[in-house]
């Protein structure tokens, strides 16, 4: 490394925020980027660890201690490099993950881990600013046709690494742009759009064919899609949203969060919303705590509503992990979001029993009891009421959040007659990433279930690697 002792001179310094009484008036990214030479102190930080946990905690498996060296001596295009023959995305990672890695870094055994993240997108953001980053066109075409069917990050990456091998590919997207959730699930203030659009003008020159608006299963036929195609690549996400079984669920003003975050990314790039779902003025509940229950807090402020509750039926987590107990793995601790900080109330233990209606088929109120968790006769944990806790909160407007369930199955996968595994996800194995139908792969949350952007993208360049081998019986694309 080349500051051995860097780590023991130099304070832990992330990017900050934009302050939240001025970013909640725009759509704006909240993060601030740290000067360059505050960026490249931080790499100094990067201890010589032996084995460098970090390695683990990141699905992609970036290269993280050579990165961070090579920003602490000044050689950023070397680092971007390094970083991009792990990573196609980067920019994305540097944004919107939760940054796993940084959790497994040794120094977090003092709550003090490198800022591996920010060091991530500083690398690539300088990459853009200087020009260094080109297509990558192929040398040679194979005659191979494939084609991915879904445009978030999985398929992203699945179809620029199948382009720069060689082979011909059309990437199909069901919305009117593309992206997937990065699109139309991650809100502008997170991840402004333009991000995605610099990407696919580099895809395109690579050779990646676009398809938006086209629902594959129902504009296009799936038979069609087979036949059509030399290998078919399933990207389509984890789409099944798990629903709030409880009377009043039909009322008027009670949505999935994913009918209304879309809305207002249309709304930012331009398309009119008819009947867009608005919370200014009302009094929004969002039910689910993890980042989509998030992201509706902060469009909900964004939009002036008149109050935001987020409700979680799991317990509060503790402060702080057993470090000893838990690191390097990803650890349950208390974590407030950027969102959560510009003015919502949290509240945990907490499950709904029922919605009212105003009389006008429109919700008003939310009724809830608070629970405690405690094993069951099978040892896994359940909930059990609390007598006395019941309550009501004021809601006109409520937002399910529960996470997702697994991929849709009506349409595409029925008419594929792919297997699906337990949890209804589309079985394939993280080796060959082939279905049941050998011509057909799958990858990202459509095979994982509900995860992380940069689980996506490692696994749309796993997959990649695996169609590039049975199309040519061997591939140099990494994985």
């Amino acid at each position: 490394m080349g500051k051995v002792t860097g780590f023991t001179e130099i304070e832990r310094a992330d990017r900050p925020y934009r302050k939240a009484g001025e970013r909640i008036k725009d759509w704006r990214e909240f993060i601030l980027p740290l000067p360059e030479p505050q960026m490249r102190e931080q790499g100094a930080r990067c201890m010589d660890c032996g084995i460098p946990f970090c390695h683990n905690g990141c699905p992609v498996n970036n290269l993280i201690p050579d990165w961070n060296n090579l920003v602490y001596e000044n050689q950023w295009r070397q680092a971007l490099e390094t970083l991009h023959s792990t990573n196609n995305f980067p920019e994305f990672t540097g944004r919107i993950c939760p940054a796993p890695c940084e959790e497994s870094c040794t120094l977090n055994i003092n709550d003090d881990p490198v800022t591996i993240k920010s060091i991530e997108c500083a690398i690539v953001d300088k990459g853009w600013a200087e020009g260094w980053i080109a297509p990558e066109i192929p040398a040679l075409k194979t005659g191979k046709r494939v084609a991915v069917v879904g445009s978030g990050p999985a398929g992203l990456a699945a179809a620029q690494q199948l382009a720069r091998a060689g082979h011909g590919v059309v990437l199909f997207e069901k919305a009117n742009r593309i992206g997937g959730l990065l699109r139309y699930g991650i809100p502008d203030f997170k991840m402004e759009k333009h991000l995605i659009n610099r990407r696919m003008a580099q895809m395109a020159a690579e050779g990646v064919e676009f398809r938006a608006n086209c629902h594959v299963g129902r504009d296009l036929a799936a038979s069609e899609l087979v036949d059509g195609f030399d290998a078919v690549v399933l990207t389509g996400g984890a789409e099944y949203p798990r629903d709030l079984d409880v009377p009043g669920r039909k009322l008027a003003g009670v949505h999935y969060a994913m009918e209304y975050l879309p809305q207002q990314n249309k709304c930012g790039a331009g398309d009119q919303v008819p009947d867009q779902i608005l919370a200014t003025g009302r009094h929004v509940v969002v039910i689910g705590g993890g980042d989509t229950g998030s992201d509706c807090i902060g469009t909900s402020i964004r939009q002036g509503a008149a109050s935001v509750t987020q409700l979680e039926i799991l317990a509060r987590p503790p402060e702080r992990e057993n470090k000893p107990l838990i690191w390097p793995d990803w650890p349950l601790k208390l974590r407030t979001s950027s969102s959560q900080d510009e003015g919502c109330e949290r509240d945990w233990a907490v499950l709904t029993k029922r919605l009212e209606d105003n009389g006008h088929g429109r919700v008003k109120a939310l009724h809830g009891v608070r629970v405690e968790w405690r094993p069951g006769a099978d040892g896994r944990m359940v909930t059990h009421e609390i007598p006395g806790s019941a309550f009501v909160l004021q809601a006109d407007l409520v937002l399910v959040a529960m996470g997702f369930l697994g991929p849709v199955r009506a349409g595409l996968l029925d008419r594929l007659g792919v297997a699906i595994d337990p949890r209804g996800n589309v079985a394939a194995d993280t080796e060959s990433y082939q279905t049941s139908n050998a011509k057909v792969f799958a990858a990202g949350d459509m095979r994982r279930g509900q995860s992380l952007v940069v689980w996506a993208i490692r696994e749309g360049r796993q997959a990649a690697r695996a169609v590039d081998a049975f199309l040519m019986g061997a591939s140099e694309l990494p994985r």
